[in-house]
């Protein structure tokens, strides 16, 4: 398996595994399937806010995705980034996730932050404990501020410390 940044021939793909991932479950608050046009939109943001797009590939097929951004807008904001990992079903607990989580803390270290924070449904147990078991600490519990499948969701936010 390898790591590098994404290409625009990559946002089908991208797309395919942001859909599977919104249509299956709560880890992605809305309720509206993306397209690849949408999808070509946002990557050309991060790319050009100079913020990585990462992908995971392994024999030419693209396993999962991860990216970071802006937390908040304000300058004040401006050393912490939230990051965000999708891996297709097929591709879960193969050390997907393991990979891309490292190569986006290392890309945020260089890009010189200080902060970086995950938003995860806190009914989704297995994201929790993968982030916690790599040094993401709980730093907040939102009560039923998302909405999805006909229910409230809570977030729980996480945050992990770049620099020590």
């Amino acid at each position: 398996m390898e790591i590098r940044d994404a290409v625009e021939s990559d946002l089908e793909r991208i797309t395919e595994i942001y859909n599977e991932v919104l249509t299956t479950s709560t880890a992605i608050f809305n309720d509206r399937p993306a397209t690849v046009e949408e999808r070509s939109g946002w990557w050309k943001g991060r790319v050009e806010q100079g913020f990585p797009v990462l992908v995971a590939f392994e024999d030419g097929v693209i396993l999962g995705f991860a990216t970071f951004g802006d937390f908040r807008s304000w300058p004040g904001y401006r050393f912490t980034v939230e990051g965000t990992i999708h891996i297709h079903s097929t591709a879960r607990r193969k050390g997907v996730g393991m990979a891309l989580l490292n190569t986006l803390l290392d890309r945020a270290k260089a890009a010189g932050k200080h902060v970086m924070i995950a938003g995860v449904d806190a009914l989704n147990t297995a994201s929790l404990k993968f982030l916690e078991g790599h040094g993401f600490e709980r730093a907040g519990h939102l009560h039923e501020v998302g909405y999805k499948f006909d229910r409230f969701l809570d977030l729980i936010f996480l945050e992990y410390r770049l620099t020590r």
